[in-house]
């Protein structure tokens, strides 16, 4: 959920370390609940600490609107790999199928680190608190509610310059308005392919399997990717509430049971 720090009042985390024989890495933390991202085809998961899922989207308000370079979780339409570091994760499966017209320079330009060709894992998340959206995931707290239940809403795309992709980022902003329940809302949140729910932390390439999130969200990842027109995305890059204009890095996938979620 990108790899803005978000400090939780009153709270102080002690970052615990265990030995795994046999495990890829000598440590991992334990004490935190389970981790993000994950392959969302796999249902196992050990790790004990549970919390309650989020309510719907539509009945919590939307504080941020973030993306990643390359999908950080691996799902059946995003499983080639991305490669190592920062912008490392997963690839839409359809991208060698890519033409040349889909690959070629986009009419609007915008967002920093992004063209044809590329994957996105987009993150519309939601507080419980009574907060407007804004810039970082700081905008999803408050003096007055310093620990909200959290709820990310997932969708990765393989963006391409063509004005008859499957979709533009246009239908999926937030425009300012607010739901006729009194929440800060997108205009809709995309749907391609089913969704899998799961309890999970924030993400980012600052942390790993070593160093663990504390904070506990709602996860709701979309099984498949969707393409996306560029320009759509390039022009919400040039202003939006939230500051953003580039695509944040990936945390690498978590793959230890003991730092997971049972689905």
């Amino acid at each position: 959920m990108g790899t803005y720090k978000l400090m939780l009042r009153g709270l102080f985390f002690v970052g615990l370390s265990v030995i795994f024989p046999g495990h890829a890495f000598a440590k991992a933390c334990i004490g935190f609940g389970p981790q993000t991202p994950r392959d969302i085809s796999s249902k196992k998961g050990t790790n004990p600490v549970q919390f309650s899922f989020a309510p719907a989207a539509k009945d919590m308000n939307l504080c941020n609107i973030h993306f990643h370079k390359n999908a950080e979780h691996k799902g059946p339409g995003y499983s080639l790999d991305g490669g190592e570091g920062d912008h490392g994760g997963f690839k839409c499966n359809d991208t060698p199928k890519l033409t040349a017209a889909q690959l070629s320079e986009p009419k609007v330009t915008g967002c920093e680190n992004i063209k044809p060709g590329d994957t996105v894992e987009v993150h519309w998340v939601h507080t419980s608190c009574d907060v407007a959206p804004g810039k970082g995931l700081g905008s999803c707290l408050s003096d007055a509610c310093p620990n909200p239940q959290l709820r990310v809403e997932t969708q990765v795309f393989l963006v391409v310059n063509d004005n008859k992709a499957q979709a533009k980022f246009s239908d999926y902003v937030y425009t300012g308005k607010r739901s006729k329940s009194g929440y800060h809302q997108a205009k809709k949140i995309p749907a391609f392919g089913d969704a899998v729910q799961f309890l999970g932390s924030t993400t980012g390439p600052s942390y790993t399997e070593e160093k663990c999130s504390p904070l506990q969200v709602t996860w709701n990842v979309r099984e498949q990717c969707a393409t996306l027109d560029i320009n759509t995305l390039n022009q919400w890059c040039k202003k939006n509430v939230f500051e953003e204009d580039h695509a944040h890095g990936v945390r690498k996938l978590v793959t230890n049971p003991a730092l997971l979620d049972a689905i």
